[in-house]
């Protein structure tokens, strides 16, 4: 193994690290109760509540894990034992979901499409009505599949029927347009390594006032000491006069962090997302021509994970492990389900480059013997 080799990372996660951010790790050590600290965390902080759109009153704060993390430190902090919670499940990530909520002893209510389907509106506004959940559950885009689910309609029936909403947004925030807010998401997390190509580790994660006024009403503790929204505030909030200690942050990941979201903001989400939708078309016309088709209608297609079919005989393991082992480029293959049926590439934060497809083409134009291929791509991206 050669760890100084460059690999080509078309992944849905992780992405490859910006420039900005990979720098940031470099900056020098500081202790987590540092000066310094606290002012870059200040400004994590009003960057959060820009990426988010948050309303007034939100708690924000960077997690120490990865965002599965985020989405357990959300179901522990917004439910106790026995408390109704819907989850809306249409892939992996769904039944993760489903999965935590199980091990933290809620009453889980399930609604499961097909792994490939739309959320069928409908459906959920009548087993909201009939259930009358105190949490409603979903996954924004699932990254197993490729699916964008409705946030801003299942928000609205949340609202309908009182109930708090928690979205994962794992990979759309910082490459698509969220609107917490506007939404009525109450609780809304993501991974570093995701649309904002950082290094994996940590979990920006959003909470609105009115979930943080649900948290402080609990019968119960929380079931984690690690993951308590009220025990991690007092640390993290803004120009507060000695901040208590919480538990040792990973420094240089808040820096590269940091920094990865100031360049997400500073670019701006709709170019971003412009990005993801131009690199994607592209990609996907130039590979029609020699078989792979889109998994997913267009729409409710996730812009940031393109999840395609493949060709006809083509074999998956062997093709992905040669454009691993001689072109150093990484795809991944489908999850659960789609194992095997589909390929899911990643256009969040830097993946979302032409010159990195451009590589992929040239590599598949050799393994397929398709070479008008990378020309095909070119001139797609030349026309758009």
């Amino acid at each position: 193994m050669d760890k100084h080799q460059e690999v080509t990372l078309l992944i849905p996660g992780p992405t490859p690290i910006h420039p900005a951010a990979l720098a940031a790790m470099q900056w020098p050590m500081r202790s987590h109760m540092d000066a310094d600290i606290f002012a870059y965390n200040d400004q994590i902080v009003a960057d959060l509540h820009l990426l988010y759109k948050t309303g007034p009153g939100a708690f924000v704060s960077l997690l120490s894990g990865t965002g599965s993390l985020g989405m357990e430190a959300g179901f522990a902090n917004l439910l106790e034992p026995g408390e109704k919670v819907l989850i809306i499940s249409n892939g992996v990530f769904g039944e993760r979901m489903i999965e935590m909520c199980e091990r933290l002893a809620a009453n889980v209510i399930p609604l499961r499409f097909s792994h490939a389907q739309e959320v069928d509106i409908e459906a959920v506004r009548n087993i909201a009505f009939e259930t009358s959940p105190k949490l409603i559950a979903m996954v924004h885009g699932e990254t197993s599949t490729g699916v964008l689910n409705p946030v801003a309609e299942i928000g609205e029936i949340a609202a309908e029927v009182g109930a708090l909403f928690s979205v994962d947004a794992v990979t759309t925030v910082g490459m698509l347009e969220f609107d917490m807010a506007a939404w009525g998401v109450d609780y809304a997390y993501t991974g570093s390594q995701k649309c904002l190509s950082a290094p994996p580790g940590l979990a920006p994660v959003a909470f609105s006032e009115r979930a943080m006024q649900a948290i402080a009403a609990r019968k119960t503790k929380v079931s984690t000491w690690y993951s308590d929204a009220l025990g991690m505030e007092a640390y993290w909030a803004v120009g507060a006069k000695g901040r208590k200690y919480h538990h040792t942050i990973p420094v240089q990941l808040h820096w590269a962090t940091g920094e990865a979201i100031r360049v997400a903001l500073s670019e701006g989400i709709a170019e971003r997302s412009h990005r993801a939708h131009f690199v994607g078309e592209a990609t996907l016309k130039a590979l029609s021509t020699v078989g792979f088709g889109a998994f997913i209608p267009e729409k409710f297609r996730l812009p940031t994970v393109l999840a395609v079919t493949l060709p006809e005989g083509l074999d998956d393991a062997k093709v992905r492990q040669e454009l691993r082992s001689k072109y150093f480029i990484s795809v991944t293959g489908g999850l659960g389900a789609t194992a095997g049926k589909i390929w899911r590439l990643g256009l969040m934060g830097e993946n979302a480059r032409p010159r990195y497809y451009h590589r992929l083409m040239v590599a598949l134009a050799e393994i397929l013997d398709a070479p008008e291929l990378p020309k095909l791509f070119d001139e797609v991206c030349t026309v758009a």
